[in-house]
């Protein structure tokens, strides 16, 4: 009965690492949508029949009609063709249509464990809030583009682009400590409660961080301080607070969200070296001595495409896609690595003495 219950968990271990993998892709393709500017080109939300894209001629011309209705056509994209708004339609029906595989995965996943009687009862409670997680990011995932279609917006709010991605890093953290719960046994996990305090702090940090890195994608604002380290010549630039009310600087001043943005990678980066230092004194299981260095290295990694998205950010070319649209989106997805590493070295941490 055990070994049955042991194969059981791996199974749906399996499951739920492939639908960490399939969101890490679907975060990535929002990556690519963002930064091609192809979030606002479908207008609607048809869930079924928005599965396909337009069919024939007529159909193509119906949507890029809706899509002529929109500010961001009639403000940004005037110019656009037929041929350009093609482009721009593919990259948001793809990741809307990844969106969808990803619900297939997990029902039709959920309904073949069911049959196979796979689940434990305590999986049960989890798998729930795993679905209600999913239905209210791709609730989330309609209000944010619906910000973008009315008034003179030309983009979705960053403040509701940053929303949903946050919510789509808990969806993947969620789904990934659940798997590792299933997968990880007991005896590969230690017991060091300060080391696993610290762990927890720099979780917090690294979510602020990720969630001003979206706030910097959101607001376009990677080129508006294209310099390093200082920004713009200054260590602290005089316009931090220049907007009114005070409390709106922080999430609609792109040069105080560039210097918070910057300094908490500082700030994350010191404190990893130093988190790093006292793992490296204590001695445990062979999966925390392999991990233990990992988000060390993730994060000279992503500090480092940080830089280069910065200094790349003076080439940008509307409509094209170049170095710095490679470097964002690699800084993006090492961010997100970076948090799993973090939530991995947590879960080991967890042992209770």
């Amino acid at each position: 009965m055990e070994q049955v219950n042991n194969r059981s968990s791996k199974l749906v271990a399996r499951w739920l690492l492939l639908g960490v993998v399939m969101t890490i892709i679907q975060v990535a393709l929002g990556g690519i949508t963002r930064l091609t500017g192809s979030g606002l080109s479908i207008t609607e939300w048809d869930v079924i029949t928005g599965t396909l894209p337009p069919l024939n001629e007529r159909a193509w011309l119906a949507e890029f009609e809706k899509y002529r209705a929109t500010p961001q056509f009639q403000l940004l994209n005037f110019e656009f063709g037929l041929s350009d708004f093609k482009f721009i339609f593919f990259w948001e029906w793809f990741h809307r249509l990844w969106a969808r595989l990803i619900g297939l995965v997990f029902a039709g996943g959920f309904i073949w464990f069911i049959i196979g009687k796979h689940f434990k009862k305590e999986m049960v409670r989890p798998l729930v809030v795993l679905f209600l997680l999913g239905a209210l990011q791709g609730a989330i995932g309609w209000i944010m583009v619906a910000s973008g279609l009315t008034g003179d917006a030309v983009y979705v709010k960053p403040t509701r682009l940053a929303l949903h991605f946050i919510f789509a890093l808990g969806l993947l953290c969620y789904t990934f400590w659940f798997a590792l719960k299933l997968l990880i046994p007991e005896q590969q996990r230690v017991a060091f409660p300060s080391l696993r305090k610290i762990n927890l702090w720099l979780i917090g940090l690294l979510v602020l961080q990720l969630l001003y890195g979206a706030l910097m994608a959101g607001h376009k604002a990677a080129n508006v301080a294209a310099s390093w380290p200082k920004i713009n010549g200054d260590w602290v630039p005089d316009s931090l607070f220049s907007h009114k009310p005070f409390l709106l600087n922080f999430i609609d001043n792109k040069i105080l969200i560039h210097f918070v943005h910057r300094g908490l990678a500082y700030l994350i980066l010191i404190w990893i070296i130093i988190w790093t230092i006292q793992l490296a004194k204590h001695k445990g299981s062979l999966l925390f001595e392999n991990i233990k260095r990992i988000p060390l290295y993730l994060t000279f990694l992503q500090v480092l495409l940080g830089i280069l998205t910065i200094l790349t950010s003076t080439g940008i070319i509307p409509g094209k896609w170049g170095t710095f649209e490679w470097m964002a989106q690699l800084h993006q997805l090492t961010g997100m690595c970076l948090l799993l590493s973090l939530f991995a070295t947590l879960f080991v941490l967890s042992k209770q003495k």
